[in-house]
């Protein structure tokens, strides 16, 4: 077993397969991947002082966060709605019925990923939370009826998509129906051990974790998904509060080719004697990083722009993020101040690049920059 002579006896057998595929010489740690762990798990440390913003905007910082993850995540496997009409759609989510698949998909997407929000303590890494969550994702999606929230029965590959949904390849095939319950079986045992007994650092074990996974594919549909959905609840688990106020989602698709040369890297491996988890691993721990700089970037730019702006314009500013949108009418009821006073100040943030005027007259209303 070589590296794996002094691990503890209470290992079952039927679980060494997992933990040998990932022992420690099958992954070279280099600088690069160090100094990837050492910027992000810094930066893990410092947000108590960086997430000082006040509760509203904390949450305002949230909701963009949410509305770029659930638009990115479902474009990544061929939805089309804009962040906007998801922001949209979002608005109306007590609807409970909704017309397009695209439109189920976020709807679904978006309630998942407020449960792992609200209650990512309480749902451990079992089996059946597994598929509870696979649930909960499909809640909306009709022609999904007949298999959310359980494993797959007929083989299926995973697909890439290019920017207009078409299918342009297969990145991979994926474990046939048979082994899939035994997969997965091993993978939620290998995760719970590797986080009890800390062999192998946290970042690491959920990008060991999102790779298998998906290399799986344990479900019919819903597998990419349900796998960003559990990368978040994973990273929270292990301590990564800052990650719902940053769209990780957001990052993964705008480096959507790299996202699938990676998995297709690793994932033609994992099954073989020397498993090459070097590609997936440093594209993981590099969309993580840019995850940070963007959540940095946005608290800096919150601090500056409240320590320079009057009150009445920082409260404009605080309800646009809250709704999405803001009128003279919404204002003016929020505050008291008289509306020509208003006028003066939502021009000035025009003005000043954090507001972008639609339409004119009575039915103008201003969003964020």
């Amino acid at each position: 077993m070589g590296a794996f002579a002094d691990f503890p006896v209470l290992i079952r057998s039927k679980w060494v397969y997992f933990w040998v595929m990932i022992k420690t010489d099958s992954l070279q740690i280099t600088t690069d991947i160090l100094s990837l762990i050492a910027e992000i798990d810094e930066f893990k440390g410092a947000w108590r002082a960086l997430g000082t913003l006040a509760p509203e905007r904390l949450s305002a910082l949230r909701r963009v966060a949410t509305i770029e993850s659930i638009g990115s995540s479902t474009r990544i496997e061929g939805s089309k709605l804009s962040d906007r009409e998801v922001e949209r759609l979002l608005s109306n989510l007590q609807i409970k019925s909704f017309e397009t698949r695209d439109e189920q998909e976020v709807a679904g997407y978006a309630e998942t990923m407020e449960l792992v929000f609200q209650s990512w303590a309480d749902i451990t890494i079992t089996e059946n939370h597994i598929k509870q969550l696979h649930r909960d994702l499909l809640k909306y999606s009709s022609k999904d009826n007949h298999h959310r929230g359980q494993y797959k029965t007929t083989s299926n590959s995973v697909a890439a998509f290019d920017e207009d949904g078409r299918q342009i390849g297969i990145v991979f095939e994926t474990a046939t129906p048979f082994d899939t319950p035994r997969l997965i079986e091993e993978l939620v045992a290998f995760v719970n051990e590797a986080v009890e007994t800390k062999r192998l650092h946290p970042l690491l074990i959920v990008g060991f974790f999102v790779v298998i996974f998906l290399e799986i594919h344990p479900f019919q549909d819903g597998n990419g998904r349900l796998s960003r959905i559990l990368t978040t609840l994973l990273l929270l688990r292990v301590g990564y509060a800052y990650v719902p106020y940053s769209s990780l989602e957001s990052v993964i698709e705008q480096s959507k080719e790299g996202y699938y040369l990676a998995l297709r890297q690793t994932q033609g491996t994992i099954r073989t004697e020397a498993p090459n988890w070097q590609p997936w691993i440093t594209f993981f721990l590099r969309a993580l990083q840019q995850q940070m700089k963007r959540l940095a970037k946005k608290v800096e730019r919150e601090k500056i722009v409240l320590s320079a702006l009057p009150e009445i314009s920082v409260q404009i500013l605080e309800y646009a993020r809250e709704h999405g949108r803001v009128t003279i009418g919404d204002i003016a009821t929020l505050t008291g101040v008289n509306r020509n006073t208003l006028k003066k100040h939502l021009s000035q943030l025009v003005e000043k690049g954090h507001l972008v005027l639609h339409g004119s007259g009575r039915g103008a209303w201003y969003a964020l920059a």
